[in-house]
């Protein structure tokens, strides 16, 4: 019903409305995984979009937006005949820097991937590991312990998941981080740049101060020794941040830093460490991503 209900606004004229409405307008999108064709998603399966599904959005974006990099988005202060959009990418997942970034290429258009370079090259990351099995995605208790009393590190989190005996899955190859090759040789295309989502990806606002400062320096050093386009850009891990975070995060050197929520940038100079984003799930469905690309359904 709910598919249904989004096509005929589709068809309706809501969604060309909502971007006349918002031309010139910036929007970041948020992606994860993108998985080969015919491959089933496993893991948290609202992390890994179909190949197709996600060709076939950029083919709308393509249509309907003006696709800049993220820099030039968030700078951006001249009017245009179209909303504006920056595709970013989080975790660096195999799918995300070849299928993704080969996507991307295709079309000219720009990318960003953000990388906790601690997890390149790791059997899978901890949400995956321990999702259901069922494709209920990951169970709400499991999600918030691992976030709270063990801070989002996973090594942690795997240990304490063993010894509730909760079941600790392997995942395939194309739910899994990519390598540091993988990842060095997506960042040679042209138009993709890579930017920091911490060193290790824990819950940034449950560090001591010491923790969080390492978190953070650590990742813009390993990025400038790597990347000729590395950039000093920050996306908070799980989208949790906290004033003093984004205090940290500013003093370290960081100048844009994002969420992974909240929709439309306002105003691209004011926030510019605590910027929304939308995030796209794998369950959405193409009028629901053409509406929520227009404006409807987000902040």
């Amino acid at each position: 019903m709910k598919r249904r209900i989004e096509t005929l606004l589709v068809g309706a004229g809501f969604a060309s409305a909502g971007r006349q409405l918002r031309r010139g307008r910036g929007l970041i999108l948020a992606y994860h995984n993108i998985l080969p064709a015919g491959v089933a998603p496993e893991g948290d399966r609202s992390l890994h979009l179909a190949a197709d599904a996600f060709t076939r959005q950029l083919d709308l974006l393509e249509r309907t937006h003006e696709v800049r990099p993220l820099d030039e988005l968030v700078n951006a202060d001249s009017p245009s005949g179209r909303p504006l959009a920056a595709i970013t990418f989080d975790d660096a997942y195999l799918g995300a820097v070849t299928i993704g970034v080969d996507e991307l290429v295709e079309r000219q258009m720009p990318g960003t991937i953000f990388v906790a370079p601690a997890m390149l090259g790791r059997p899978s990351f901890w949400w995956d590991a321990l999702a259901s099995p069922s494709g209920n995605g990951l169970p709400d208790e499991v999600r918030n312990e691992g976030l709270t009393a063990h801070r989002g590190i996973d090594a942690d989190i795997r240990e304490w998941a063993r010894g509730k005996g909760l079941g600790v899955r392997p995942v395939s190859d194309c739910a899994r981080p990519a390598t540091e090759e993988e990842l060095v040789g997506a960042a040679r295309r042209p138009g993709i740049t890579v930017a920091s989502h911490s060193w290790s990806h824990p819950n940034l606002t449950r560090l001591t101060a010491g923790r969080l400062e390492e978190e953070l320096e650590k990742p813009l050093a390993w990025l400038r020794d790597r990347f000729d386009r590395s950039c000093p850009w920050l996306a908070y891990p799980y989208g949790l941040s906290s004033s003093e975070v984004e205090t940290a995060a500013g003093r370290l050197g960081y100048t844009i830093a994002v969420r992974v929520e909240g929709g439309w940038i306002k105003d691209g100079r004011d926030k510019r460490l605590s910027l929304p984003r939308l995030n796209v799930p794998a369950g959405v469905s193409q009028a629901g991503f053409e509406l929520r690309s227009a404006g409807f359904f987000c902040r």
